[in-house]
């Protein structure tokens, strides 16, 4: 059993769930989120969960014994659309503070996630963490295209095998007849010009589209369903497109050797 986990950014804590799908019992959740309607959802799922509060504000929690800190820092700043301001955006800046954060609690075991960057900066990264990125699609499995990046010192990870699951299998709504839809959903996230059409599906010679239900975009990031009631469909939409596809985390997680009791 791990003593205590801390989930950085922690969002609607897919983290908690991908402990619970590899087995990983843990005594303390602590999460770190200042959005009201992610915390909403991971209270309603995770009632013991203890809030921490902005990350900013590291310094002031009394929290010891951490075998595991995970986290998403936000990666406007880092990602090959965009501006690519690299480490001058605010909102990269934070990464820095998850680094504060790992030197300072020296946990057992930490997990980065990011997405799929330039070179220079997957290596500046890397430098800093002492750890080189695994890139992992989601489409391996789930029914959407998403690599992402995973700096972590838990051993031996491998790129899980394919499970062969389509978009298709997990459409809560049947597509019409004679539509022939794509082997995989365009990967879920929000923001800018497209957010809405980055909850579609298209027929494979996109002539046909319409919007994933709320229930399908959960099914997508490997989620229970239903997982997210409680805030509105716009919400959840929000806080599903920026959290982490659950089954890709557990795979990580199931290769935590030999958790440690408590003391």
């Amino acid at each position: 059993m791990l003593r205590n986990v801390v989930g950085l950014f922690d969002g609607i804590s897919c983290g908690q769930v991908a402990l619970q799908r590899a087995g990983i019992e843990y005594d303390n959740y602590y999460a770190s989120e200042i959005d009201r309607y992610a915390i909403s959802v991971t209270q309603n799922n995770f009632p013991e969960t203890i809030q921490l509060g902005d990350i900013t504000n590291w310094r002031s929690w009394d929290i010891e014994n951490i075998d595991l800190v995970i986290g998403g820092s936000p990666c406007q700043g880092f990602s090959l659309a965009g501006r690519q301001l690299n480490f001058d955006d605010p909102r990269s800046r934070l990464f820095f503070e998850f680094v504060a954060i790992i030197n300072e609690l020296n946990p057992r075991y930490f997990l980065l996630e990011n997405v799929w960057m330039r070179e220079e900066m997957r290596d500046a990264i890397s430098e800093v963490l002492g750890v080189q990125p695994i890139m992992i699609n989601s489409n391996l499995v789930s029914a959407q295209n998403r690599k992402r990046l995973y700096w972590t010192n838990i051993p031996n990870i491998e790129v899980p095998t394919d499970r062969g699951i389509n978009l298709e299998s997990i459409l809560e709504i049947p597509a019409e007849e004679g539509i022939v839809i794509r082997p995989k959903s365009k990967c879920l996230r929000v923001g800018g010009r497209q957010s809405y059409d980055r909850h579609e599906w298209d027929s494979i010679d996109n002539t046909h589209s319409r919007k994933l239900t709320v229930l399908e975009c959960e099914r997508l990031q490997t989620l229970p369903d239903n997982y997210t009631t409680g805030i509105s469909n716009t919400q959840r939409y929000k806080t599903l497109g920026n959290g982490w596809t659950v089954d890709v985390i557990s795979h990580i997680f199931s290769n935590i050797e030999n958790p440690p009791s408590d003391p």
